[in-house]
Formats: structure tokens, sequence, C-alpha cells
């Protein structure tokens, strides 16, 4: 899979663009605040319909513009033109001259895998982040589980407003309880069945690219500890007073522990770097196995904070991304892109919103 053409319209910096990549590797080169992150960023947004920097679509309008354009040719086993146009008063998304109206009927058309300086908040931030990491690679591979999410996300917003509201309307409760806890024990166990394939990635992932001894344990940890329906009916009082679900998918998590203590409360800045890397390298390499081709990797800096042990155990995956009809965009400035990288690869020039081959 690989995006062979971009088209940006008053996106971030970028006033105008259209620029056609090949397959392979896709240094990016430029001084801070050019707008090579902006590359990776619409990217990403082609492909997962968000921002990697966890911004709203306002925040990607260029300074003084009504709204932005991001279009590209996506190549996989078959090619497909997408379109994605947002201003305040106007959403559009396309999918070869056809509007888009189920997001199940998009995702997976482009897929990629983005390691940023963001990544930091899946080991040291809040559990929701790590429920998406879950959840996207779920969307991503298990046909349904979109779907299946959403009508779980919404009965749990109809629940919460159930129990918020006085008195009770117990028979409308008792029903919405009922399809939480359906789709709820559907949601945990897709997540069960994830696990033994992605720990062992993850796992190997980070030995490749930490310091040696580092022991890294990773663990699906559900909220629900028994039987949902019974765990839900001792906590009957709580929920009644909070107004609030207080157990279910949505507040599950995932345990990373180095040596057997907390990595977010525990291990060093360099650490929990080196453990976020690996859940998305594992994240690669299981849309891989899954699909049979790679992701595209955009990689934002991520290679100028690596020691030289930590750079070598990442390049592999680099290296097999980046030859075949894979495809890596990673931005670098000029004095930190790393000159062991694969000598195949194009290099591009960005300054103040431009792109050039150099």
């Amino acid at each position: 899979m690989h995006l062979a053409h971009l088209r940006l319209r008053d996106f971030r910096n970028y006033t105008r663009l259209d620029a056609d990549f090949e397959p392979g590797f896709h240094l990016l080169l430029g001084r801070n605040a050019q707008g090579k992150t902006n590359i990776l960023e619409a990217l990403h947004l082609l492909a997962t319909l968000r921002s990697f920097r966890g911004v709203g679509s306002a925040a990607m309008v260029r300074h003084g513009q009504p709204g932005w354009f991001v279009g590209g040719r996506a190549i996989g086993t078959s090619t497909h033109d997408v379109r994605i146009y947002w201003s305040s008063r106007e959403r559009r998304l396309t999918l070869d001259q056809q509007p888009i109206k189920r997001l199940t009927d998009y995702l997976g058309t482009f897929r990629t895998v983005a390691f940023c300086t963001e990544d930091l908040a899946l080991v040291k931030g809040a559990g929701r982040g790590r429920r998406r990491f879950l959840d996207f690679l779920l969307t991503q591979t298990v046909p349904g589980y979109l779907h299946l999410l959403q009508r779980y996300t919404r009965a749990v917003r109809a629940r919460n407003a159930l129990l918020k509201r006085k008195p009770i309307d117990e028979a409308a409760l008792d029903s919405f309880t009922a399809e939480v806890i359906q789709l709820g024990n559907q949601l945990i166990a897709h997540r069960h069945d994830l696990m033994p394939a992605l720990v062992p990635r993850i796992q190997a992932a980070h030995q490749r690219i930490a310091s040696g001894g580092e022991e890294l344990s990773v663990e699906y940890v559900p909220s629900v500890k028994n039987d949902f329906a019974a765990d839900l009916e001792c906590i009957r009082e709580r929920e009644r007073k909070y107004g609030t679900t207080i157990i279910g998918p949505h507040r599950d998590e995932i345990a990373l522990l180095l040596h057997d203590r907390s990595a977010a409360d525990y291990a060093s800045e360099g650490q929990k770097r080196t453990i976020a890397i690996a859940l998305k390298i594992a994240q690669a390499e299981h849309l891989t196995e899954i699909h049979g081709a790679p992701p595209v990797l955009l990689i934002d800096d991520v290679m100028g904070e690596l020691d030289e042990h930590r750079r070598q155990g990442f390049l592999p995956l680099l290296e097999k991304c980046g030859t075949g009809r894979g495809q890596v965009f990673m931005t670098c400035t000029e004095e930190n892109w790393p000159h062991n990288l694969s000598k195949v690869l194009q290099r591009w020039k960005i300054h103040n919103g431009t792109l050039q081959p150099c």
C-alpha cells in the first residue's frame, strides 16, 4: 500500500500543494516550523480522519481561510481517490467521487501508523489513549468491530442519561443495561482475542530497541472482573449516586509494567519513549500480518530522539516497510537525519509550506 498523490489546499501552512510519491522511503528535510509534520498529519488524516496531534479540524485551517482540503490517490489492491473538505459550515468525505455516509465504508481504504511525540501519552497518559490504541487495531482488522463499538458507546450514553434522570425510568434502564452487557461482552471478547497475537510483538519490539535487561510486561485489564451483569448489580447504588456507568469496556486498561512496576510511574522518559515506539512497531507488524502488506509509516523526528542502540533496533521495520510496494515518510532536520538508513530514498526539501525534491 502506498500514497501515489497528495493534494492540499489551505491546510496548515500549505496554500496549495500537489505532489506525486513513489513507493519506498521518503525523507522530508527542513528546519523546524516549515511544514514537515503537516505533511504527515495530512497523510494520517486520509487514513483515520483524525489528526495524530489530538486537535480538531478548525486548528488545521490555514490562517484567514474558511476551510481546508486534503485529497489523495491511495494504491493497494486497487486504486482509490480520497477527498476530504472541512469548513465551519460544511464537511465532505468522498471515496472515488462517491459521498461516504458511514465510517465503516471508508476506514481501511488507506492504512498508516504514525510515530510521533504524542505517542508518549500511550504510556503516561490516561487509559482512554490505550483503549483507543486497541480499538484502532481491532477496527482495522476485525470486520464489524467499529459498528459494535459505536453501538456500545451509544448504549452507554443513553444509560448514563437515564441514571442522571430522577426518578429513574426502571424499565428503560433495564433495557439499556441489557444492551450494554450484550455489546460490552463482545467487545471484551475481541480485546481478549487480540492480546495473544499483539503482546509478543510488543515485547519482541521492545527487546530490539531497549537497553539490555529491560523486561516489559503487557496485560489487558478489563474493568469487568467476573460476570458483567453480576458486577453491575453489585455497584447498582454507586451508579445511581454518581449518574454514570462505572464499569465496562469504556473503562478498560492496558497495564504496561517495566520490571513489574508501572511504566507510567517509574520508567524514565527514555524508557517511556522506547515502550511507546514498541507499541507502534507492534501495531504496524500486526496490520502487516493481517492484511499481507505493511501500512504506510509516518515518522515524525523520532529517530533523532533515539540513541544508536535503539535506532538500530528500529531500522528493520523501516527497511521492511520501505521496500517493495511499501512506503515510509520520515521528517528530519538537515542536522539529525540518520545516514545509516537505506541509500535508496527520495529526499524532499520543505521550506515555508513548499515541497521540492532534492
